[in-house]
Order: structure tokens, then C-alpha cells, then sequence
């Protein structure tokens, strides 16, 4: 039956590579996904999936269904782009599209249309060999700088879900059994008043000054917060463009990250605390809105092994002279410094079987086809996903596929480059065979799935799934 699954796929492999190459160029920033979201819609209708629009109130979040009864598999798909990073594909140098545009710099155009692949392909199959059970695709937006799916979770978008399944293009092939930092989004808006800044400073109120003593507040607390914390921030407003004129308004966003929700919510105070301080020291004010966030990730043994035998089986993506020669291009434009950082997270992937030959090899090849051997994990990856509040309400498991050159950076021009090339599409279609085929194992194999959960409920220790986001904060659309 699975290879069915392979062969379907690669005989309709041509349908899902222009799917992508379209969100691609649409780069659709979060909550704004309305293109890159009917292009899936319209081919789910088009393959008799059950859909339901506008899920927690979102209009570019959606579900689509196929089949009855237990047990529930979903299959994450994402489709945002990111801020400032257009960029010509396949290009070896920075090219904008279009300067200062949006670009897939973290394959999610990749990642949300090789879920679509792999889900139609189980769905065939499914109505072929009448199995049953039920699988579900998920349309998830505003993962990048949004938590869509934890706006999701916290409108019960995923109660009955027995099983998640997401991946995500890398520079390795892996199962990701890593723990993920929890995060806070917020926004602090200072207000102060105008005036002249050369016949009367005294009488204006700088915001800017609030933002920037603020910032110098929060780089001081470093030092001072558990060193697995991250703290970063962009100014958004500076209050103007002339300085003759005291800045009566200034903004600042926060993201705030911590191994445990605790522990940002710890962090958060802290910082609000340093706000109320600048404010004070400039008398200004200052308003504090909270954006988003999103629960730290809990990784599920029982499902990740079903996800790496099948990940054995089909084998890492097969690249051509073409695919290694564009790649190598693309390396060579690389640092040291990117491909040690890739190095990392290949090494925290491995957790307890790690082995220095298999990263003496990844750094010798331009493209990965190494499968990096499978140990259960809670190292700490460095980097947040939304897929964290899914995993508290339901095992999950995701893994990554090599999508370009190894060291490639996230979020990264180089990682747009290639973002709808021949090599991404590959691995993109290695990613819904192994999404298929893992999902067909569970709905096939109930005891499986029985203790997925008995092991979650252990990880959660009676604790209950509790929205970080709180109930009259809503999704916030990118506006530039």
C-alpha cells in the first residue's frame, strides 16, 4: 500500500511543485494568506475533502476532511512568508523581487504543499482500500510572527485530534525529537508630547528616549534571566522622520522566549516592570499590548518512531548533478559560522547517538542524503514553532527533510533562492510520502496510537493545556 502512496506521488508530483512555486511567488505575509490559502482550499474541494473555513475566527485557517471515525490523524500545513526577504529565485547573489517585499524564507510554501501531497495521496488510498479512521489537513497561518495554530488550540481547533503529524524543510533529514522555547509577542507603545527640539526641548517629552532607555533597561537584564532565554526586540515606530521635532510617539515589539511558559511569563514582568521604569524617567507613558504567544513543544516517542521507519524506508531526497551543483553555488556563499549553526542542530537531532563521521560527512556534501539516526530527545532546540500548543493537546511528531543546500540559515535570502527549486521540490515530495505513510501505519495500528496518548498524558503529569494567549487578544494581520 505504500508504495501506491510513492508511486501516486511521484506520478503526480508535477500538480504539488507548481501548488508551491504559486504560494512561492504570492509570499503571503501572516493572517494575510488569503491566495496562498484558497490554492489549497480549491484542490481539497476539487479531491472530496469536507472543509471548514474561518477556524477560530481566522479567515485564512481552515480543516479538511476525509473518512470516519477514530482514529483522528492531522497533517499540519503552513503557507506564510516573512518580512523583507523578496528575493530572484535561484539566484547565488541577494536580488530582490521587489525591494523591501515578502519571501518564503522558511520553506513554508514547501511545507504546507507537501502536507497537501501527502494527505491526498493517503486519501486515495483510503477510499481505495476503504480504511478506515480519519485524516484531517490543517490550514494553519501566521506561524511566523502570529501562532496561528495557537489561536487554533485555544478555540479547541484540535480537542479531537488523536495524532499530529507536521515536518519542515532543513539542510538535514531528521526526525526533530527536540524540546522548542515557549514565547511572548508584545508590543509597547510610548506616548510623550511634541515640541521644538531646538527652541523648546524642555517642553517636549521624548517617546523615543522611553523606547531607547527601555532597550538599554532590558540589555542590562540579560545578565540576569536563565541563559536559554532569548530577548529580542525591533523598534517599529521611531516617533518620525525629523529631528527637529521631539518624538511624541514611539513603539518597540518584543519577543520574549523561555524552555517553559513560566519562565517567559517570569521574563515578561520583568520587562514590563523596565517599561514602566523608561516611562518614568522620561515622562512619557506607555501601553503594553500583548500580540501573541506560543507553548514550548513536547516531542512523542511512540509517534516519532513510526515517523523514522517510514523516513528509513522511502530514503532522504535523490539529487541530481544539477541539484548539487546549484547547491554547492549556493554554499559557497555561506559562513562558517552558518554551517557550524546547521551543525548544532544536527548534533541536538541526533541527541544520544551522535557520531562525529556522520557531521564530518554532512559538511563534505553540498546537499544532504545522510538520514541522521533517530534518538527520543529533550535537548532544547533554540527556536519557537505553534506546533508546541498542538503537542500539548495531542502526540505529535515532526521531522525535516533536506529542502537546500546544508547550512543554509533560516530566514535567510539563500533559503528563498531556493525555496521553489528543482532540489526543494524533491525533498518536498520525499516529506509527503513520509507524511502519508506514517499517518496510513497509525490509522492502521490503533495500539499505536493508544500508547502515543498513555505516553502523553505521562509527559503532561496531569497538567491541562492552558491558552498563553489570553482570551481578548486576537490574531494581528501584518500591515508594513
Amino acid at each position: 500500500m505504500k508504495k501506491h502512496i510513492c508511486d501516486w506521488l511521484e506520478e503526480n508530483q508535477k500538480e504539488f511543485t507548481d501548488i508551491s512555486r504559486k504560494i512561492w511567488e504570492l509570499a503571503e505575509m501572516r493572517f494575510c494568506e488569503t491566495n496562498s490559502a484558497n490554492i489549497i482550499i480549491d484542490k481539497l474541494l476539487q479531491e472530496g475533502f469536507a472543509i471548514k473555513e474561518n477556524l477560530a475566527g481566522i479567515k485564512t485557517a481552515f480543516s479538511a476532511e476525509f473518512g470516519t471515525g477514530n482514529p483522528i490523524i492531522a497533517i499540519l500545513g503552513e503557507y506564510d512568508a516573512l518580512a523583507g526577504l523578496s528575493q530572484k529565485l535561484m539566484s547565488t547573489i541577494p536580488e530582490p523581487l521587489i525591494i523591501g517585499g515578502c519571501g518564503h524564507g522558511c520553506g513554508h510554501n514547501l511545507l504546507g504543499t507537501g502536507a497537501l501531497a501527502g494527505v491526498i495521496a493517503l486519501k486515495n488510498l483510503m477510499a481505495e482500500k476503504k480504511i478506515p479512521g480519519t485524516i484531517r489537513y490543517y490550514g494553519c497561518p501566521g506561524e511566523e510572527g502570529g501562532s496561528g495554530k495557537a489561536f487554533m488550540a485555544r478555540a479547541g481547533a484540535f480537542d479531537d485530534v488523536d495524532v499530529a503529524l507536521t515536518w519542515h524543510p532543513f539542510g538535514n533529514n531528521a526526525v526533530m525529537s527536540v524540546t522548542m522555547l515557549a514565547n511572548f509577542q508584545v508590543s509597547f507603545k510610548f506616548h510623550g508630547r511634541s515640541a521644538h527640539a531646538a527652541a523648546s526641548p524642555h517642553l517636549g517629552r521624548s517617546a523615543l528616549d522611553g523606547v531607547e532607555l527601555m532597550n538599554v533597561g532590558v540589555n542590562y537584564l540579560r545578565e540576569h534571566v536563565i541563559p536559554e532565554a532569548r530577548m529580542h526586540y525591533a523598534i517599529v515606530n521611531t516617533g518620525g522622520h525629523s529631528p527637529n521635532v521631539v518624538q511624541a510617539e514611539a513603539e518597540v515589539l518584543y519577543l520574549l522566549r523561555a524552555p517553559h511558559l513560566q519562565q517567559v511569563e517570569e521574563i515578561y514582568e520583568r520587562v514590563c516592570d523596565i517599561a514602566k521604569g523608561a516611562a518614568l524617567m522620561t515622562g512619557t507613558t506607555v501601553d503594553v499590548l500583548f500580540e501573541k504567544a506560543c507553548s514550548n513543544y513536547i516531542p512523542n516517542n511512540a509517534v516519532e518512531k513510526v515517523v523514522y521507519a517510514n523516513l528509513l524506508q522511502i530514503g532522504a531526497p535523490a539529487f541530481d548533478d544539477k541539484d548539487k551543483k546549484f547547491a554547492n553555488d549556493m554554499k559557497n556563499t555561506l559562513s562558517k559560522n552558518d554551517i557550524n549553526s546547521e551543525l548544532s542542530m544536527a548534533k541536538t537531532f541526533m541527541g544520544a547517538t551522535f557520531e562525529q563521521s556522520i557531521l564530518d560527512k554532512l559538511v563534505s556534501e553540498p546537499l544532504s542524503e545522510t538520514i541522521l539516526p533517530y534518538a527520543f530527545s529533550t535537548s532544547l532546540l533554540s527556536g519557537s514553532s505553534d506546533v508546541g500548543d498542538v503537542s500539548w493537546i495531542a502526540p505529535t511528531a515532526q521531522f525535516a527533510v533536506a529542502c537546500q543546500a546544508f547550512g543554509t540559515p533560516p530566514h535567510s535570502w539563500q533559503a528563498v533562492s531556493q525555496g521553489a527549486s528543482p532540489l526543494a521540490h524533491k525533498g518536498m515530495l520525499t516529506a509527503g510520502k513520509v507524511l502519508a505513510c506514517s499517518a496510513l501505519d497509525l490509522l492502521l495500528d490503533c495500539e499505536v496510537v493508544k500508547v502515543a496518548r498513555i505516553e502523553h498524558e505521562r509527559q503532561l503529569g496531569g497538567i491541562k493545556y492552558k491558552s498563553p494567549i489570553p482570551a481578548d487578544v486576537y490574531p494581528k494581520p501584518f500591515v508594513k
